[in-house]
């Protein structure tokens, strides 16, 4: 059963401290929920025509300009060129969730927890029974080493595969620190890779 969108803004907010502001949107322009720091009321309608064109290079929200940095059917990540924070969306068929990243805070990060906030959202259930055992055929239970995988463990990898794919993803992001030769993101990076490169024996 979904959850309540008051319930999933707050919950956002716990988990990541770094955003300040959120609203939730269905159709174009009708905010379910906001937080009460963000009247998006104005804006809310423009800002998902131009994340519907999966075109925009830039939108306004409270009259700071932000430019778009990648914008797909799922998601939507902004962010102003001077240092006023970002915008990150994440939808699905039914709802919409907008926030208001504080300028230190991490896009990726964000944008993953907001694309999970929208996922409890959804009145549609989910492709996997959480109290099914996966390898099971016939109804009974098998031992399967996939049966210890948590399903949601599995959506976020999955999720973070279809990221690093996408064109405006991952390659997205790292072009843009690199072009803003942002010295701090780039050795963190290239840490990161180094582990990969360690966890994979490549």
């Amino acid at each position: 059963m979904p959850n309540d969108p008051a319930t999933v803004v707050h919950n956002l907010l716990q988990k990541d401290p770094s955003i300040i502001a959120a609203a939730v949107i269905q159709g174009r322009d009708t905010i379910l929920h906001s937080t009460d720091n963000w009247d998006i009321s104005s804006d809310v309608g423009k800002v998902i025509s131009s994340w519907n064109s999966l075109n925009a290079r830039f939108v306004m929200v409270s009259g700071v300009k932000y430019s778009v940095l990648q914008c797909t059917s799922e998601r939507l990540v902004a962010t102003s060129i001077r240092g006023e924070g970002h915008i990150i969306g994440s939808k699905d068929e039914e709802h919409k969730i907008l926030v208001y990243l504080e300028p230190d805070g991490e896009p990726m990060g964000a944008t993953m927890d907001t694309a999970r906030a929208v996922s409890e959202l959804s009145s549609k259930q989910t492709y996997i029974d959480p109290n099914s055992q996966l390898g099971t055929a016939g109804g009974k239970g098998q031992p399967s080493v996939a049966a210890n995988i948590d399903p949601q463990l599995k959506g976020e990898v999955q999720s973070f595969l279809e990221w690093i794919k996408d064109s405006e993803g991952l390659s997205g992001y790292i072009n843009y620190y690199l072009q803003q030769n942002n010295t701090p993101i780039i050795s963190e990076l290239s840490k990161i890779y180094s582990e990969l490169r360690q966890i994979f024996g490549v």
